[in-house]
């Protein structure tokens, strides 16, 4: 593989710390021994609030007038595409049923969960669209009680995320933010219903909250600092690939984006263009930018197409962007990545916000084992068999014998069991 790097990353992506780990830890288990009163006192010291946990249903419903209406329009059109997609993908999962020899029938059953908690987080930025993409696809699915969380900001929650929250079909929402949000919900604190699955973004001490929950309840996944790569020949424009890097790298210091091109001119064009665009930004969004740029941006040199490929399955980025001619060949070919944006027009801005596509997706090259969040992740597959008379010889005797030879007398005896029953009621009826 030819590869050259013009720009590699300076400093390691930062691993999650012991310390975060131990915080962690420490917080749920005093939820478990101390209850509501342990997450209202975390509220309170974290993320300042003193207010109702739990929002009043007037509330949800008054945001409606606080949002502009041209905000709440590209928030329901948003939400649409969304939910579409999500409805979509619902319909391509179904239920099955094959006889596979005479009287043994088995078949699948999709049953959603029962309980979800989706996290919207807080911060530096209103998280509107989080709001859409978790608590719509969980309603998507089916999933009979959803409760939300997010961290007021500034003393509230902000109006447009209420609308989102609410119009995504949220039964319940809880101003609260960080550990003490995830274990509420996964707690049923609140008059809620414990959490059967949790969802969406965060910050370190939110992943690790959902990673030391998993098990006993789901989680979408283990989740670390976005990530995006653009692929680009020589028929890519330089400043729409610098843009589409800065505006990924605006996620802030931790978020690498990687620019990997058989176009050496087009590389170094992007190198020389991305200084001036990050520095366009309001200032802290340009100080988030340049920090990502500096410290974990990379340009990479390829003498291939191929070569181009093999590295973006690689890394497996969270985002993987095609500014490239041949989008079918793309498509056929890149294996790794969370989601895929093919062609100029398509940029990666589009599924974080508006365009339909789920944008809770694998990080840190998880995508070469996942997908991001769907309706299936509030989905149980299940199974079921039933048997006739006649089926009952040949499975039973093929289970005894396997069973013998796994040295498990117990499961033997049960087949041997429905054979000598099968025998006796075959007798008495005279057959």
């Amino acid at each position: 593989m030819g590869v050259t790097y013009l720009k590699k990353a300076t400093v390691a992506q930062a691993a999650e710390g012991a310390d975060v780990t131990g915080i962690v830890a420490d917080m749920l288990a005093r939820m478990r021994a101390e209850g509501e009163g342990a997450a209202l006192d975390y509220a309170k010291t974290l993320d300042g609030w003193e207010g109702d946990v739990l929002v009043p249903r007037e509330t949800l419903e008054a945001a409606i007038d606080e949002v502009p209406s041209a905000d709440r329009g590209a928030i329901e059109f948003a939400h649409h595409n969304i939910r579409r997609f999500a409805e979509a993908q619902r319909a391509s999962l179904t239920e099955a049923e094959i006889e596979l020899r005479p009287g043994l029938v088995a078949g699948q059953r999709v049953i959603p969960v029962q309980s979800a908690g989706c996290y919207v987080p807080g911060g530096r930025y209103a998280h509107v669209a989080s709001a859409l993409m978790t608590i719509a696809t969980a309603k998507a699915a089916g999933v009979g009680q959803i409760t939300a969380a997010t961290p007021p900001r500034d003393g509230a929650i902000p109006a447009a995320v209420l609308y989102a929250m609410h119009l995504a079909g949220a039964d319940r929402v809880l101003a609260m933010g960080g550990v003490q949000a995830i274990g509420a919900m996964a707690m049923g604190f609140f008059g809620g219903t414990p959490a059967d699955i949790l969802v969406g973004p965060g910050n370190q001490f939110v992943a690790e909250a959902k990673r030391q929950m998993f098990g006993p309840l789901g989680i979408d996944m283990f989740a670390g600092p976005t990530d995006s790569m653009i692929l680009a020949d020589a028929s890519a424009d330089a400043e729409t690939v610098a843009w589409d890097l800065i505006g990924q790298a605006e996620h802030g210091a931790n978020s690498p984006v990687w620019l990997a091109t058989t176009h050496r001119p087009l590389a170094e064009a992007v190198l020389a263009i991305i200084p001036r665009l990050y520095a366009s930004l309001p200032e802290l969004n340009a100080a988030a930018a340049r920090a990502a740029w500096d410290q974990l941006g990379e340009v990479i040199l390829c003498d291939t197409r191929e070569d181009m490929a093999r590295i973006a399955d690689t890394y497996a980025p969270e985002h993987l962007q095609v500014q490239a001619s041949d989008l079918e060949w793309w498509l056929e070919q890149l294996q790794c990545y969370g989601s895929l944006f093919l062609g100029e027009n398509t940029t990666v801005a589009f599924g974080d916000k508006a365009s339909g596509t789920n944008h809770v997706l694998p990080t840190s090259r998880a995508a070469r084992y996942t997908g991001g969040l769907s309706v299936h992740k509030f989905l149980k597959i299940t199974t079921w068999q039933t048997m006739e008379p006649e089926a009952i010889v040949p499975v039973a005797s093929a289970t005894a014998r396997i069973s013998r030879l796994e040295g498990m007398e117990g499961h033997a005896l049960t087949a041997d069991l429905r054979i000598e029953k099968l025998k006796a009621a075959r007798a008495i009826a005279g057959e």
